[in-house]
């Protein structure tokens, strides 16, 4: 168990600085990597929209079979990012005349309610008690074999088609009933009250009344569940009062379906499902990427540790499975490896037809050179840590990617944002920004930003630094110095075909300090040049990169500028220039991505002990900013530090908690009644509290973690790469050692 230790702020700006030091010169925590429960679904679709599911269950098999209102189904061809469908099950062909109405399990077998009686294939078919309510869907039994029916109106006993009780719920309706063995009594719920019916001598009890009520459940520490239509109560099954008030700080309030599955309790909704966790709170399955559907109608166990969902729409598996956070990264390397890897570059599968895998192309990309830096600089680090020889090829096919990214155009020292076969510009992204290469058959994306450059350099110095084939780091060196030194001969620009700066590769002095002292870029592009002028002098040992570095830090305030704390960054003044005001209208999570991967050569390869003492603290000030969004690869950077406390508990909770379907699937949680939301301000922070990366949008680390919806009438048509997204932390923590190898396994 990893114990967090929290930071302590004390009075007084020396204070805080000096306790800051205290800790970078304790030990770090180190998280055991040992297994956790990785939960994931598998979807079942209905062919058919027409038809009603109303039940699923399972039996001791494994065999799964939904009950419907064309009669048994069964899940078929399904697995993970391959749905499958619910087809009829022909599996015991005379069950088609039985006329079923409901389904569910006794002593792990199936049990089948029909207008006649209740019947089973297990026990070698000798379960057959007939009933006198035609018109039944609800049932329960005893381990006897002693059961309850009920249409709604009427209530029967029956035990070997012999009528052993009748009556009715006065002035209610059933709704559902569960037998509790160990007091031998029925539970029976109407829609506005609770009742009970001992099993031994058949006295009809009345424990609750109320409203609104939709679905119940037994717990095991002798509890009973009540869902309604604005939230669920608890009563005391042995005093028989309801505890509490009425709980509503819920995903979601309107309640169709409880169920209590291996010992965790689960809540079907009409707006999907979530459990409840020991802590209190909740764990939410919205959307596709979880249910083929959110109208929840049952929910019951599952094969193998499973919980089944049905919906109006399918079946929704979900899966638990153990898994270590390398097991993860495994997975995840495959997923790159097997459809992000295009012309070495790191992309996303774009245009598919609702999840399907197998319809998607690989995308060119704005990033193409950020992304596959982030997703090499995660390569470099699971080679620095294992020595795997797979690790090194995909750093050589990532590096040819960036290496031609530089002489695909015609301007020396200029990379291109991404190439492509020539042909396609007009299907590619931003058409207007292509060119025709000097290479036969091939066309280059012009207009670089500041963010390819600063993850070209934070890639090809870890490069440099950290993989042991001499051939590598020369490549990577040779590609620091054309870069920086295209940079220091255009006045630091970086010139376009055309021969003007590209609209963000500006480090200019006359540029920078234009802009007021509260607006980002003054501070993030004074970080970013000095990172990189460092890491060219660490590299290249060429006197005009310190001598350039210290003339800005000294003379120009780039010090003063990358120093300048992070909680006075914000809108600019009102007599700022409209170019300050645009890009300082809110926080910018991309500005954030370049500051730490620039971290990465600002610290490591600073010119001396002062100056990195000195980044250190300019670091951590801005980890100490982003602590709220508990994003796992700025947390990870700032353990690059040697701080003790970098909120690793919160990193491992991102990585555990990253989904394994990466697909882009519609996600909503603006309507949650368990979330409190805030006043609207410059950082977007939406929620008091974010919410874990399995209930939220996928996005890269540029994206605000607090969004809460994505819902763009595309989904399901785009799957992203965990090249940049989850590899680049986990490896970056194991290189670290914040992150252990596996253990426990």
């Amino acid at each position: 168990m990893i114990i967090p230790i929290r930071y302590i702020r004390l009075a007084g700006s020396l204070l805080a600085f000096l306790s800051l030091g205290n800790q970078w010169l304790s030990a770090q925590t180190v998280y055991q990597d040992k297994p956790f429960q990785q939960d994931y679904s598998v979807k079942y679709y209905i062919d058919k929209p027409t038809i009603s599911l109303t039940g699923v269950a399972c039996d001791r098999n494994g065999i799964i079979q939904v009950a419907s209102s064309e009669g048994l189904l069964h899940p078929a061809n399904g697995e993970f990012l391959h749905p499958g469908t619910l087809l009829p099950d022909q599996t015991y062909r005379f069950m088609k005349d039985m006329k079923l109405q409901a389904i569910g399990s006794q002593n792990q077998q199936l049990v089948y309610l029909s207008q006649k009686a209740i019947l089973s294939n297990a026990w070698a078919g000798k379960l057959y008690a007939e009933h006198e309510l035609p018109q039944a869907t609800i049932f329960t039994g005893t381990p006897d074999h002693t059961f309850l029916v009920s249409d709604g109106r009427a209530v029967q006993l029956v035990k070997d088609s012999k009528l052993l009780w009748k009556g009715s719920l006065p002035s209610d309706e059933v709704i559902g009933a569960h037998f509790q063995p160990a007091t031998n009594v029925f539970w029976i719920l109407g829609r506005k009250s609770l009742y009970t019916l001992s099993g031994a001598d058949f006295t009809l009890a009345k424990v609750l009344g109320g409203s609104g009520f939709t679905a119940f459940a037994l717990t095991p520490d002798q509890k009973v569940l009540i869902g309604t239509n604005d939230g669920y109560i608890e009563v005391d099954a042995v005093s028989k009062k309801q505890l509490g008030p009425i709980h509503q700080k819920l995903p979601w309030t309107d309640i169709t379906a409880v169920a209590v599955v291996y010992g965790k309790t689960w809540f079907g909704t009409t707006k999907g499902a979530f459990s409840l966790r020991p802590d209190g709170k909740y764990d939410y399955y919205y959307g596709e990427r979880w249910l083929p559907g959110n109208q929840v109608t049952a929910i019951s166990e599952g094969p193998k540790n499973s919980v089944l969902i049905l919906t109006t729409a399918g079946l929704g598996k979900i899966c638990f499975k153990s898994m270590t956070l390398y097991d993860k990264a495994i997975f995840y390397e495959d997923q790159v490896r097997s459809r992000h890897i295009r012309n070495g570059f790191n992309a996303s599968l774009d245009r598919m037809e609702k999840g399907n895998l197998a319809t998607g192309y690989m995308a060119d990309s704005d990033n193409d050179g950020l992304w596959t830096s982030m997703y090499l600089g995660g390569e470099i680090f699971r080679y620095a840590v294992t020595k795997d020889k797979e690790a090194l090829q995909n750093c050589r096919e990532s590096l040819d990617a960036m290496e031609r990214l530089y002489t695909i155009n015609p301007v020396a020292g200029f990379p291109a944002r991404s190439f492509e076969r020539a042909g396609y510009i007009n299907q590619l992204s931003d058409p207007e920004r292509w060119q025709h290469s000097p290479q036969a058959g091939w066309d280059w994306k012009s207009t670089t930003s500041s963010d390819e450059i600063i993850g070209h350099i934070f890639a090809f110095g870890a490069m440099a630094e950290l993989v042991d084939d001499k051939t590598l780091q020369r490549r990577a060196i040779t590609l620091i110095d054309t870069v920086m030194s295209h940079i220091l001969s255009h006045n630091l620009y970086l010139i376009d075909f055309d021969g003007k700066p590209t609209m963000w590769g500006k480090w200019n002095p006359d540029y920078v300090n234009a802009f007021p002292i509260n607006v980002g870029d003054r501070k993030l592009n004074s970080s970013n040049l000095t990172a990189m002028l460092q890491t060219a002098y660490h590299f290249t040992k060429k006197e005009k990169y310190k001598k350039k570095a210290f003339e800005l830090l000294q003379k120009q305030g780039y010090l003063e500028n990358l120093m300048r704390p992070m909680s006075i960054i914000g809108k600019a003044p009102d007599d700022a220039d409209e170019h300050s005001k645009h890009m300082s209208d809110g926080w910018n999570h991309s500005d954030d991505e370049m500051y730490f991967v620039g971290y990465w050569g600002l610290y490591r390869y600073a010119f001396d002990e002062a100056l990195k003492a000195k980044y250190k603290a300019a670091i951590l000030d801005h980890w100490q900013a982003e602590r709220p969004e508990k994003d796992g690869a700025w947390n990870i950077f700032a353990a690059m530090t040697g701080a003790k406390n970098v909120d690793l508990p919160e990193a491992v909770w991102y990585l555990q908690e990253y989904p394994l379907d990466m697909i882009d699937w519609s996600i909503m949680n603006s309507h949650r009644k368990d979330i409190t939301t805030i006043a609207p301000n410059f950082r977007n922070q939406t929620i008091k509290d974010v919410l874990p990366p399995d209930e939220t949008p996928i996005q890269r680390h540029n994206g605000n973690r607090f969004t809460l919806d994505r819902s763009n009438g595309s989904s399901g048509t785009s799957e992203h790469s965990a090249g940049d997204i989850w590899l680049l932390p986990y490896w970056l923590g194991r290189y670290l050692g914040v992150i252990s190898a596996p253990v426990g396994k």
